[in-house]
């Protein structure tokens, strides 16, 4: 059995949407990791520049911790090519944080390094922690040098940073001494070779290293992994074994094995792309049978990331839906700035959050799925309940008789779409009722 043990019981409130101002304090609800809390991914693509986002964030992260958020995630936070118009996906050093001036700029996009410390101390107030996306398959904005191995000129001198720190040359990228290339380059960008033991000591292996810097001195509890086909997975579990906090790759694939083999080499959780496009075929192409198909949290909960939108794709129409689903099922679920701050009902995707830190515990069970309707059992653990959850895709009101694992008991919708407060059977057979285009979940009433 996969057990959640990070979910605790919140008693003092019945589960119908709150304002931030009447939910309960999350403090000390969640034991962070794969498997447990919600995570919000802090950032979209083209966030307002200026230095200004560290700050933005820092004004909200009391209300998500209030409605149950445990975790962030940050985007890249070195110093890049593009200074301060860079998302930091083109990184230079990784030792600026917004406190040189180069590339045309003090500060990042988002802000200065004191900003970023004094952010993450923030979110540490509020007993969540912080993910840094780490951008280690690439880098840009070095000098032209004369490569010896390539017998042309390369952009490989990185020698002239402002940080002194990590100062890398053709001998570290590929073509090199070591092999011309690994799993993967991005976008013409010169490709770090994680083999050479300069790169692995600036990079991770030792006291000073990023990553040791960016645990100890900024402040970070873990992991995004940026495009993880471009190198083997033996360098995140490196990594990991040398620093450890949590991680998670950004492996773009819909191959359930890749994901699964990825996640077990790395030693690490992986953002769950096949629960991703099959939540895209379910819900937009009318066909919620499709959730029957294998995904990662199927194989492996405490490995799986899931997710309903990104920064780089965004292709699920009936968000909501989607939400109702990785809110209730297993896995990590991450929310997405836009989509709770601007797009969506906040209040409903905090109603989500609840349920899903409250009552969606224990194993999964499928009930029924066809084109319009999907219903399925959270099992429960250690005296916990559990939930059923029913979507509604299609334009009508539904209703359906489904096994439960109560006896005897009255249930009611915690979303607030129902007012049905139906007593379940002897055996656990009970009717539940969803509306059209929307979710109900269901558990003993409190």
């Amino acid at each position: 059995m996969q057990l959640q043990t990070n979910i605790v019981q919140v008693t003092n409130h019945d589960g119908r949407p709150f304002t931030t101002s009447s939910a309960p304090s999350p403090k000390g609800r969640y034991i962070a990791g794969p498997g447990g809390g919600v995570m919000m991914q802090a950032f979209y693509w083209d966030v307002p520049a200026g230095g200004i986002w560290w700050d933005s964030l820092q004004t909200k992260v009391t209300a998500w911790s209030n409605a149950g958020i445990e975790a962030i995630w940050l985007p890249p936070v070195a110093k890049a090519q593009n200074g301060p118009y860079s998302m930091g996906y083109d990184p230079t050093d990784y030792f600026d944080l917004g406190q040189y001036n180069q590339n045309g700029t003090l500060e990042t996009r988002f802000g200065s390094k004191a900003e970023l410390i004094a952010l993450i101390q923030a979110a540490h107030n509020e007993n969540m922690k912080v993910y840094a996306d780490i951008v280690i398959n690439h880098n840009s904005g070095g000098q032209l040098e004369y490569n010896q191995y390539t017998g042309d000129s390369t952009w490989t001198d990185f020698s002239g940073i402002a940080s002194g720190n990590f100062m890398r040359s053709q001998h570290d990228f590929h073509p090199n001494w070591v092999h011309s290339n690994d799993e993967g380059a991005f976008g013409g960008f010169p490709d770090l070779c994680h083999e050479v033991p300069y790169v692995q000591d600036w990079l991770w292996k030792t006291s000073y290293s990023v990553a040791a810097h960016y645990k100890n001195d900024i402040g970070f509890d873990g992991w995004r992994f940026d495009y993880v086909k471009g190198f083997a997975p033996w360098v995140v579990k490196d990594w990991l074994t040398s620093v450890g906090g949590f991680s998670v790759g950004e492996l773009w694939d819909t191959d359930v094995n890749y994901l699964e083999w990825w996640a077990n080499a790395a030693n690490s959780s992986v953002f769950d792309f096949a629960c991703y496009y099959k939540m895209n075929d379910a819900f937009d192409g009318n066909n919620l049978a499709v959730l029957y198909d294998d995904m990662m949290w199927k194989r492996n909960p405490f490995k799986a990331v899931t997710f309903v939108t990104n920064h780089d794709t965004d292709e699920i129409w009936n968000k909501m839906l989607a939400y109702a689903y990785i809110l209730t099922h297993e896995g990590y679920p991450t929310i997405f700035y836009r989509d709770y701050e601007e797009w969506l009902n906040k209040e409903r995707l905090d109603n989500l959050i609840w349920i899903h830190n409250n009552k969606a515990t224990g194993t999964t069970t499928i009930l029924y799925a066809d084109s319009d309707e999907y219903l399925a059992r959270r099992n429960g653990y250690n005296g916990e309940p559990g939930l059923v959850v029913y979507l509604n895709n299609s334009n009508n009101w539904l209703e359906r008789w489904v096994p439960t694992n109560w006896s005897n008991t009255v249930i009611k919708d915690y979303t607030g779409h129902s007012n049905w407060y139906p007593t379940t059977q002897g055996g656990g057979w009970v009717k539940i009722q969803c509306p059209p285009k929307s979710y109900s979940i269901w558990s003993p009433a409190q």
